[in-house]
């Protein structure tokens, strides 16, 4: 069970890979021919500690201990223009001076080409998603900004080598993979997805005991702001994807005064509580899959009712593959929905559903791999636990099995293909949880802060395109400035749009951003 919430980078990560080979690896930013690290201007600021901060100096006045980074777990480290370090922070907010926990992050320092503004902070999604393994891989979507910016990321806390959540071994999460049918429908099947679910919850609580009731979205927004003064920055600069709108939106509510330059692009709804966050889910993969369809001249609903009969085909018999493992209804759902995320993957679904068709269920098993992060050897990363510990945490909902069946005929109506799915999941993600959740949905007002620039694309499946304008106007007024892009996949910077990367940039480097409402086609 997974919700379908990623970064924007996920579909060229795990899928434009040659033979659609799950996962991804870091590279090399390249810091020049040589290898050698690139040198910034000027001396490093000195950390500062900020005057509204109840935190104490030993944590706002840090030194970090920048070195060469070492290999995330099942990737390769990046290259020499690549530093990390730990940062310290309270395990919890409200014991400031008590126990602390590890923030690991990773940079690459600005090239000097221009007057140095300071550190731009990246947060790709998720939420779970591993800034550490993430930045150097994406970090050439970005040399541009690299010119008057440190860029720097992070693992928040919870999350692969800051405290990560671990939920259950590799062999627990393949068995449930094969057994658990995500769309139940018998009473037994439904039985088995709710008590994989309270199981799945019951091991976050037995393996993470310490971390677990502290990973929310707020203790994420309080970790940025001592990151900030560490790093001697008077304001926060930062670019946020998918997951990482909702967390800059909460930064910005927490502490508008020291918001700096701020991008949000595919952007989540902060109006939404999970009802409406699934249903507006369902409705954004089912206009990109609709979109798909259009695109090679086929009807909509016909290429629907299609991908249907292939589920209901695999709900009755899982589908052979070239390896031991079988293709359920539960794996073509996510390697179906993997390539909706760029319009760049659409080609490989139209190859994975026609092998499909012809009784070969490899190729969507692969894709759906790519996105539950298998490698060949059986080894799954623990994003799927850390997001949903961190999502569970920041939401009050637990909405009942009951709640949800009578959900479903609208569910289906909004999306033919996924909405069954989204529907079980209203009440399977978070079922039985061992922790009390936070909000009904998270809070981005941010009176008196600097503008936000706020980018939506009409085309995006994961965050619909709604929700940039929801932002902009919950932000409040003279702080959200809207983009809109009229283009297709999860996220606009850096897919095609010469009008959308010169907006974003002229804002980050120069500090001007675009007339609210602009529109790039």
């Amino acid at each position: 069970m997974q919700r379908f919430v990623r970064s924007a980078a996920l579909a060229a990560a795990g899928v434009l890979v040659a033979g659609l080979a799950a996962g991804c690896g870091s590279s090399d930013d390249g810091g020049g021919s040589d290898g050698k690290h690139p040198s910034a201007t000027g001396p490093e600021p000195e950390p500062k500690p900020d005057p509204s901060s109840t935190l104490p100096a030993s944590l706002t006045t840090q030194r970090l201990d920048w070195s060469r980074c070492k290999a995330p777990e099942g990737g390769s480290a990046p290259g020499a223009a690549w530093q990390c370090s730990t940062l310290k922070v309270p395990l919890d907010y409200d014991k400031p001076d008590g126990e602390t926990i590890g923030i690991a992050l990773i940079r690459t320092k600005s090239t000097g080409k221009g007057d140095r503004i300071g550190s731009l902070l990246f947060n790709f999604g998720g939420p779970g998603g591993s800034g550490v393994s993430g930045l150097p891989s994406f970090a050439d979507s970005y040399d541009s900004l690299r010119e008057r910016y440190d860029l720097v990321s992070f693992d928040p806390r919870g999350v692969a080598a800051s405290e990560g959540v671990r939920c259950r071994d590799d062999a627990e999460t393949q068995a449930a993979e094969k057994n658990v049918d995500l769309t139940p429908d018998t009473a037994a099947e439904e039985k088995a997805y709710f008590k994989d679910a309270k199981d799945f919850g019951a091991g976050c609580a037995k393996n993470s005991a310490k971390i677990v009731g502290h990973v929310s979205t707020d203790d994420a927004a309080r970790d940025m702001d001592v990151l900030r003064q560490v790093l001697g920055d008077d304001k926060l600069h930062y670019f946020g994807v998918s997951y990482g709108t909702e967390l800059g939106g909460t930064y910005a509510h927490m502490f508008p005064r020291r918001v700096g330059r701020l991008v949000f692009d595919a952007v989540v709804d902060p109006s939404a509580d999970s009802i409406g966050h699934a249903e507006n889910q369902a409705r954004g993969f089912q206009r990109a899959l609709d979109n798909y369809f259009t695109s090679r001249g086929q009807d909509p609903k016909a290429g629907s009712a299609k991908i249907q009969k292939l589920f209901k085909r695999l709900d009755a018999e899982p589908m052979r593959t070239s390896g031991d493992r079988k293709l359920t209804e539960s794996l073509a759902h996510t390697g179906v929905l993997v390539t909706l995320y760029s319009k760049q993957t659409w080609p490989a679904l139209t190859r994975a559903l026609e092998n499909a068709e012809k009784g070969d269920g490899s190729a969507l098993l692969q894709l759906a791999d790519a996105y539950n992060e298998r490698d060949a050897s059986g080894r799954y990363s623990t994003q799927s636990h850390s997001q949903r510990a961190i999502a569970c945490l920041d939401t009050k909902a637990r909405t009942t099995p009951a709640e949800a069946k009578k959900r479903l005929d609208r569910f289906r109506g909004i999306s033919p293909v996924f909405g069954e799915f989204l529907g079980w999941d209203t009440a399977g993600w978070c079922h039985e949880w061992p922790v009390a959740g936070l909000h009904d949905s998270p809070e981005v007002s941010a009176p008196g802060a600097d503008p936000i620039l706020v980018v939506g694309n009409t085309g995006d499946p994961a965050t619909p395109y709604e929700g940039a304008r929801k932002m902009a106007d919950e932000l409040g007024k003279d702080v959200g400035v809207h983009l809109t892009w009229k283009g297709e996949g999860h996220g606009a910077y850096g897919n095609g749009s010469d009008c959308v990367d010169d907006a974003i940039d002229t804002y980050l480097l120069e500090g001007t951003p675009p007339k609210d409402n602009k529109v790039c086609s």
